[in-house]
């Protein structure tokens, strides 16, 4: 039996250990059996379920190095502050989110409400499920989760301090790594799928004014502590079912630009409208699938906008906040980040270190050229035209017309 007064990593018989010895969940007679489910690049996570009445819970530990490489030396701090996270949106976002039980810090790890009633997001896309409430649940989460953290309605000292407790240095490193410098030159480190190589030296790497954007949007990254933000809103951080969605792994979370979450739910959605349009048989299935797609992102956008300026009016506190169109600037500034992030994340998911499975599942070599070129050129386009994106349609134009020029 393990007393777990000092770190180490744990296995399945230790969590079960923990389970009975550290928690007040399960019944003493409980009959607990343990499973790592983790797939992700950084944690282990553990579904423990009690066999005699299926109680369950997720116990999540963090270690000192990412799973993913043992070359990312990461702080254990992470999982503080993930359950800290959770907890400020549990209670900014209610129901978008898990609940937490416990943080431990000595054993770095967080006990949270299981979810195995939902699924992955982007798992669920791959099978081209729909989810007709998405939208309207993810916008009412980064609204509250990213208007309510700013300067416009928190006391700003407060605020300041929130800035303090949540920085992430670690976590901010691989981003500013992985998403606004590796992609964009020959890294080693990159995957370049072998038939776009060419393509990606002379259309990203040798495009002096693209280089020009990502070295603004990685500064504007490093320096602008606008909202407490997620920090990696993918579609594999989202659980969902028909009714329900919830938002998990805030481990990235740090004061940062709003526009990072939104830009990211708009990204790793248009992977999986390039995942439908590439390996969907031809018919009237494939074509329900990519217009719900592409209406789900269109929406996404505008019901953030009327979400975001209702929200600004009823619940901010600075003077200069009510000045006439200062909101609209505002929010024209975080959707212009959101595009700009967008294209960063459609580059880098297909070029970089961590790829997504709706691009690398595409068995069909010319389909995933074809299909990484329609990433690569919506991504570009985001990033040089993001002063341009305004509202819902206007990413909507981006993603039709790379389809017009790659159809097939």
């Amino acid at each position: 039996m393990n007393d777990f007064n000092n770190y180490f990593t744990m296995k399945e018989s230790n969590v079960i250990n923990y389970a009975m010895s550290q928690l007040d969940y399960f019944a003493q007679d409980a009959v607990l059996s343990c499973k790592e489910i983790g797939d992700g690049n950084l944690n282990y996570v553990f579904r423990v379920v009690d066999e005699n009445t299926q109680q369950s819970l997720i116990i999540k530990q963090a270690g000192p190095v990412a799973r993913i490489s043992d070359e990312f030396k990461v702080s254990p701090d992470r999982n503080r502050i993930e359950s800290e996270i959770l907890k400020i949106e549990y209670d900014l976002a209610p129901g978008l989110v898990p609940q937490i039980y416990k943080y431990d810090a000595v054993m770095n790890c967080c006990v949270m409400e299981d979810l195995s009633d939902h699924e992955i997001l982007r798992t669920a896309l791959l099978k081209h499920k729909q989810f007709p409430l998405f939208a309207e649940h993810i916008s009412t989460f980064m609204v509250n989760t990213l208007l309510l953290t700013t300067d416009v309605v928190l006391n700003h000292k407060a605020k300041k301090q929130q800035v303090k407790d949540f920085i992430n240095p670690d976590l901010c490193e691989i981003t500013e790594d992985l998403v606004y410098t590796e992609p964009f030159y020959d890294c080693p480190r990159n995957d370049v799928f072998a038939p776009l190589l060419p393509f990606v030296k002379e259309y990203l790497w040798e495009d002096e004014a693209l280089l020009l954007e990502t070295a603004k949007l990685k500064f504007e990254f490093m320096s602008n502590a606008q909202s407490l933000i997620h920090g990696d809103l993918h579609t594999g951080s989202i659980f969902v079912k028909p009714d329900s969605t919830k938002v998990i792994d805030p481990e990235f979370a740090f004061y940062g630009p709003a526009g990072y979450d939104v830009g990211n739910v708009i990204a790793n959605l248009i992977f999986a409208y390039v995942n439908a349009d590439s390996v969907m048989e031809e018919g009237t299935e494939k074509e329900r699938q990519k217009d719900w797609l592409i209406s789900t992102i269109q929406d996404i956008i505008d019901l953030f906008k009327e979400k975001f300026l209702e929200t600004w009016a009823a619940s901010a506190t600075d003077k200069c906040a009510a000045y006439k169109g200062f909101d609209q600037y505002y929010l024209e500034m975080i959707l212009r980040d959101t595009a700009g992030v967008a294209g960063l994340e459609l580059c880098r998911r297909t070029l970089g270190l961590a790829h997504v499975k709706d691009i690398t599942s595409i068995a069909d070599h010319a389909a995933r050229a074809r299909a990484e070129k329609m990433c690569i050129v919506m991504g570009k386009r985001f990033i040089m035209e993001r002063h341009n994106m305004k509202g819902g349609a206007d990413f909507v134009k981006v993603i039709a017309a790379a389809g017009e020029v790659y159809s097939r």
